[in-house]
């Protein structure tokens, strides 16, 4: 009698092992969540995928105001002979034709494209626009014909109209808007977690939709407070990779832990801005795709040539000269 308990149990031990291992096989592969995306921008996506546990694109995000916009890149250069994977840009004070110039030059060499969008609640200004605005009236501003709304999708429609320029000239974005929004210091994250998913989901559907911007990756991106993440997540269908920034290196595996539990399904996670940047070995232990350092003194202060160097020569790291997709 006893061996027949130990037999029933051996065999009900087997057949939890294969339902988990079938559940596992069938588990839903990570796609770009708009399903036309154009053939590039899925290469280019996939490639991202394949690199999550791997290796780590660096980045760089671009000034512009401190010895032209290449300050940046051109330092990185001198100091470690090597340049980013990844440029950062921002459309900030209306700069549509200068960043689109200067992302259409660094897809030419073989480099990706980022950009973010500091902007004030009407779509103009800046950072200090961006901090000071505030939203008077957030039903209105999802009420279809009203000023507010007219207003708000006309604003968004200058971004929509640059980004179409670049995917007309083969460009593929990685787009990054409404960054930091769990923080609360920019206007679109002021009026809390409901109120900014509606605003992100009418950015998405206007641009996929109307625009049929086909050349996006949708970057969800996280400020360092690694609080409440699954209250702002707008779903998985309505971005592509998943991050988290911080400029203070302590707070790197509370950012990890944080993202990789709001990201059920898997979809690669970026360090999304940095300022002092993390080492290879800290690369393998917490292995963001990219991270993304930013502008003027957060790179050539905070970081050493020495640290620089290292980095950007790891083989961890990949630069622009060892992109492959």
């Amino acid at each position: 009698m006893k061996r027949l308990c130990a037999q029933g149990t051996v065999y009900v031990i087997v057949a939890v092992i294969l339902l988990l291992t079938f559940n596992s096989c069938q588990k839903k592969e990570v796609t770009l969540s708009n399903p036309a995306a154009n053939g590039q921008t899925v290469r280019i996506y996939n490639y991202i995928k394949s690199l999550s546990g791997m290796s780590t694109l660096s980045g760089q995000q671009e000034s512009t105001w401190i010895d032209g916009p290449d300050y940046e890149v051109n330092f990185l250069s001198d100091v470690s002979g090597k340049l980013p994977a990844l440029r950062g840009f921002d459309y900030m004070n209306d700069d549509f034709d200068g960043v689109n110039e200067r992302a259409f030059g660094w897809a030419q060499k073989g480099g990706l494209v980022t950009i973010c969008w500091h902007t004030g609640a009407d779509y103009s200004g800046a950072w200090a626009e961006a901090m000071a605005d505030e939203v008077a009236d957030w039903d209105a501003l999802f009420t279809e014909g009203t000023p507010e709304n007219k207003a708000m999708l006309d604003g968004m429609d200058k971004a929509a109209a640059a980004l179409k320029e670049l995917e007309n000239q083969g460009v593929t974005v990685i787009w990054r808007p409404f960054h930091e929004f769990d923080g609360g210091w920019f206007w679109w994250g002021k009026g809390g977690p409901e109120n900014f998913k509606k605003l992100w989901k009418t950015m998405y559907e206007r641009y996929t939709v109307k625009w049929e911007l086909n050349n996006l990756i949708w970057v969800l991106g996280f400020s360092h407070n690694g609080e409440d993440y699954k209250d702002w997540y707008v779903g998985d269908g309505y971005c592509d990779i998943i991050g988290a920034d911080s400029y203070d290196l302590v707070e790197v595996p509370m950012l990890w832990k944080a993202v990789s539990k709001v990201n059920k399904s898997g979809k690669p996670q970026c360090f999304h801005e940095c300022g002092d940047n993390p080492d290879a070995t800290e690369f393998g232990q917490y292995p963001w795709v990219w991270f993304m350092t930013w502008h003027s003194e957060y790179l050539v202060d905070t970081n050493t040539k020495e640290e620089l160097n290292e980095l950007y020569n790891s083989e961890r790291i990949i630069t622009l000269d060892e992109i492959n997709y």
